[in-house]
């Protein structure tokens, strides 16, 4: 009795995908990119000083190196 093989033609179910999802990704990732850069960004620039201030330290003018010690 002979052996048959029996090979169906492949199905190509799994290549019916455009590549939308690969837009979609790269579309989303240039709007974070333009958000991060319009709101984000200014932000870190000026220090994140526009949420909640930051340090406020006084300096004197003039700094009296003369240190005159008593023995």
């Amino acid at each position: 009795m002979p052996t048959t093989i029996i090979n169906p033609a492949p199905n190509n179910n799994s290549t019916t995908d455009n590549g939308m999802g690969f837009l979609v990704g790269i579309i989303l990732l240039i709007v974070f990119g333009v958000v991060f850069f319009v709101y984000d960004l200014p932000l870190v620039k000026q220090g994140l000083s526009g949420m909640g201030g930051g340090v406020n330290i006084n300096l004197p003018k003039t700094v009296d190196v003369n240190v005159k010690q008593t023995k």
